[in-house]
């Protein structure tokens, strides 16, 4: 979405006693997974031209949607909204077999731009559900990359929602069970729903590996830091946006006198600042860095000009392209080598 003359916030220089200033959260912003989904949905208009079918939105961010449209691809809920043979792109959140089965039976070019470490989720619960394990699946219902889990071994999966479930959670075997967990939700929340599930299931497995994603652990633990000392913080990130959302939770569980998300720094209210003297800011794993930097200007047009940033950890992780682009892009490679070598 292309940004709209005058509708940004204009805050005013509310005074406040002492310097103004902006704690800047890092890391913050897009992730690995969100980074190589977008690309992928770009690649896919520039090898196909358009359209490019995308099921659900590919990434939690309304500006990242609006903004593929503008390119040509178009969202759709379910495959079968699609034209037979046409190319759709899976969501980075992931999709049960039965949405790749009604993909294939309708004749359509999938390309599977689930984030891998969704992907890892699916296959733990795959070989738990061979090994006839029940699996607490900790997340939310509803949630897209929730569904496509549970949709890898529907009748092993038992969903937990919060800590409060868990004294209406029953299993058939308490020596066989084991837990897995949405990759986006709060790390604390998390643990404290394992912490209440162990007390029901002594024997209660964990995975083998940490399924909360390190981008979200990363941008959790970097606006604690930053939320202990702010008087307001701001989260840019879309309402179903889960790790935007847990990052507004943890700020206020962390300190910070109030907290806030806009999926636009136009949202941005003039009474949050009363008395604000110290305003963090960070976005959610699919948030483009355009956004963030759109709101640093308005806050420095109300006095906020000294800009910190509160680093906590360094990320570099890099993920290739969906194979079906890969295999796609080196047969185009391919042909073009072998057309030059004709030619000479």
């Amino acid at each position: 979405m292309p940004r709209i003359p005058g509708a940004r916030a204009r805050l005013k220089n509310t005074p406040v006693q002492g310097e103004k200033k902006v704690l800047l959260a890092a890391p913050r912003g897009y992730c690995a997974g969100v980074d190589r989904a977008v690309i992928a949905v770009e690649k896919a208009l520039e090898q196909y031209g358009s359209p490019v079918y995308v099921r659900k939105q590919i990434v939690h961010n309304i500006h990242v949607v609006s903004e593929l449209e503008n390119k040509g691809a178009i969202f759709v809920d379910e495959v079968d909204e699609v034209p037979p043979g046409a190319h759709i792109v899976f969501s980075a959140h992931g999709v049960s077999p039965a949405v790749v089965n009604a993909a294939q039976d309708r004749g359509l070019l999938a390309i599977d731009a689930t984030c891998p470490l969704v992907t890892k989720v699916h296959r733990e619960a795959v070989r738990f559900a061979r090994d006839d394990f029940e699996i607490l699946l900790i997340g939310h219902e509803g949630h897209e990359e929730v569904e496509g889990t549970a949709g890898e071994a529907p009748d092993h999966v038992t969903l937990v929602n919060s800590p409060d479930d868990v004294p209406n959670i029953h299993v058939k075997d308490p020596d066989k069970v084991v837990w897995l967990s949405q990759t986006t939700l709060s790390v604390d929340e998390t643990m404290e729903t394992v912490r209440r599930l162990r007390e029901r299931f002594p024997n209660l497995q964990d995975p083998p590996s940490d399924d909360i994603c390190y981008a979200t652990q990363n941008r959790q633990v970097a606006i604690k830091k930053v939320a202990q000392d702010s008087d307001l913080v701001i989260v840019v990130g879309s309402a179903n946006s889960s790790n935007s959302v847990r990052l507004v939770e943890v700020a206020l569980e962390y300190g910070a006198k109030a907290a806030y998300r806009v999926d636009y720094s136009h949202e941005v209210k003039q009474e949050w600042f009363d008395g604000v003297k110290t305003v963090g800011v960070t976005s959610g794993a699919s948030v483009p860095e355009e956004l963030v930097q759109e709101l640093l200007e308005d806050l420095a047009t109300a006095g906020y000009l000294d800009v910190e940033q509160v680093k906590t950890a360094e990320e570099d992780l890099m993920f290739s392209l969906p194979k079906e682009l890969r295999t796609n892009l080196k047969g185009q490679r391919e042909a073009r080598a072998l057309g030059g070598r004709v030619s000479s």
